[in-house]
Formats: C-alpha cells, structure tokens, sequence
C-alpha cells in the first residue's frame, strides 16, 4: 500500500508537498529529529532532482519548518512541515498506525 501510495504521491503532487511528506514519514521510523542525508539522497527519494529539492529545502528553511542543509535534516516545527505535506503523509500515517494494531 506504502509503495502504490508514494508512486502516486511523486506523479500528483509537486516536490514541496513530497518532502513534506517524506521527511516527517523517516522521523517517525527512524525516530530522530535529524536525519543524515544529501540533496541527492532526497531527489533520488522524491523522484526529482537535486535542485528542485534545494529549491523546496529552501522554502522550508524560510518558514522556519524545517532545515535541510546539503548534508543533513533536522526538524524545527514538526507542525508545520505536516500542515504543509500532502494527505498522503496522513493516509501513510494511519495505515502505519492501523497495521500496528495487528
């Protein structure tokens, strides 16, 4: 389900709403605020390329959401980067939480 959601996700929405949603989606299994990954690890991960990701990268640092610098990500108001993902981040989220259950 994850995959035909994320194939979905990088073919509907633009590269800001994917990172969105892929940055908070690793926090949560990896549980850590920072993460340790490039530009081109992201691309490679969205389906993109590298400077539409610093492009995004950026908007984030602006709204002070999240920083994510060539080398590494770390997050500065979870809730804003959630607001700014799209639902697939929440569908994701709950099929998680729902095959936990089980």
């Amino acid at each position: 389900m994850q995959v035909a959601q994320t194939a979905a996700c990088n073919r509907l929405h633009d590269v800001e709403q994917r990172l969105a949603r892929w940055l908070p989606m690793v926090q949560d299994r990896v549980d850590s605020e920072a993460l340790p990954i490039t530009h081109d690890f992201l691309a490679t991960m969205l389906g993109t390329d590298r400077p539409s990701v610093s492009v995004a990268a950026g908007v984030f640092t602006e709204e002070k959401a999240h920083r994510v610098h060539p080398w590494c990500s770390e997050d500065r108001d979870r809730k804003k980067l959630e607001d700014s993902a799209c639902e697939c981040y929440e569908v994701i989220r709950q099929y998680d939480a729902d095959f936990a259950l089980k």
